[in-house]
């Protein structure tokens, strides 16, 4: 399995994703230690030409994170007709213990690239770079998972076996099963819209508040991160128990990943690339926004932290509406 092109792909980004944070690291720790924007002395001279060099090339890192977790999932359900009993990416990645932490330790690695991304975008922009202890002790969190992530997909995918019969996703959702995915299929339709509409709608007004607001309140910054973060839980659990049975026009068919495949027009992406935007955007919003306590991004902190939000709204207003839409073209009726 190893010489499928994407597999290869995938294993190369994430060798070169964890060689490169290997060899940013001890730097990164030397920095964080020994760093002084007030000094004129050699190291300090020397620090700031490496961050230069170092901050370009996280940058690409993080890139081609993001690209390399929309990849995996395209790969995991391109993948499903090579294995006996699979119907979409989740046979596919059932075929060893090893697939869906794979997956989640890509989802991780996507959310941590794009919050440092918005880190070193802000630092970038004050004259003093007052966050480099703080994007660079971020870096050494990263490293690590990036790590994990490598030695995962290398078992994953190298104890891939075209002969072994795996689960569809019907079982995986079905009564019997104990998973917290069919618990997330049990939720009846109407009580799963009510709380998919209770929690996004406020999530866009709060975004937008926080976006075209002329002050600025951290509490408010805050409320947005951490309602991004949940409105992405519980838009995947609506995507479960609701939304995905209208696309499929099936009461009993739950599954998160068929929604990809071209017999249902690939409106699953029509859900997912916004949903993830927009809670990249919420959360990195509310990450940014203490950081106006230092002088040189007292007027940046709040400036992106605004409009980060003003995003996070776009991208959540386009989920409701898509999920809406889905909702109301469909032949199925569930509620009466």
């Amino acid at each position: 399995m190893f010489f499928q092109p994407t597999i290869i792909a995938l294993l190369l980004v994430a060798m070169l994703n964890a060689a490169m944070l290997a060899v940013a690291s001890p730097y990164a720790w030397q920095l964080i230690r020994q760093w002084d924007i007030g000094s004129g002395s050699d190291r300090q001279l020397r620090l700031e030409r490496l961050t230069y060099f170092f901050s370009t090339l996280l940058v690409f890192v993080c890139l081609l994170q993001i690209a390399s977790t929309l990849l995996f999932v395209f790969n995991a359900d391109h993948m499903h007709t090579m294995f006996v009993g699979a119907m979409c990416a989740i046979g596919t990645l059932n075929v060893n213990q090893w697939g869906f932490p794979a997956l989640y330790l890509q989802l991780a690695l996507f959310f941590m690239a794009a919050l440092w991304l918005a880190l070193n975008a802000l630092d970038n922009r004050a004259r003093d770079y007052p966050l480099v202890r703080v994007k660079y002790g971020a870096l050494l969190v990263l490293a690590p998972v990036a790590f994990a992530s490598l030695v995962v997909q290398l078992l994953y995918f190298g104890n891939l076996e075209a002969d072994v019969i795996t689960s569809c996703c019907g079982s995986m959702f079905s009564e019997e099963s104990e998973s917290v995915a069919a618990t997330l299929a049990a939720i009846e339709p109407g009580p799963a819209m009510v709380l998919f509409y209770s929690v996004l709608l406020p999530t866009i007004f709060v975004s937008a508040w926080h976006w075209r607001s002329t002050g600025f309140s951290r509490l408010r910054a805050g409320a947005v991160g951490l309602a991004s973060a949940l409105a992405f839980l519980v838009s995947i659990a609506a995507v479960v128990a609701f939304v995905s049975l209208y696309i499929y026009e099936h009461p009993n068919h739950h599954c998160p990943f068929c929604i990809l495949q071209p017999e249902f027009g690939y409106q699953g992406y029509l859900i997912y690339i916004p949903l993830f935007a927009a809670a990249a955007f919420g959360m990195a919003s509310g990450l940014l926004a203490p950081f106006n306590r230092f002088s040189s991004l007292a007027t940046l902190a709040p400036t992106a932290s605004r409009r980060l939000a003003g995003q996070a709204a776009v991208g959540y207003a386009l989920v409701v509406a898509v999920c809406t839409l889905m909702v109301l073209k469909s032949n199925l009726i569930l509620l009466d």
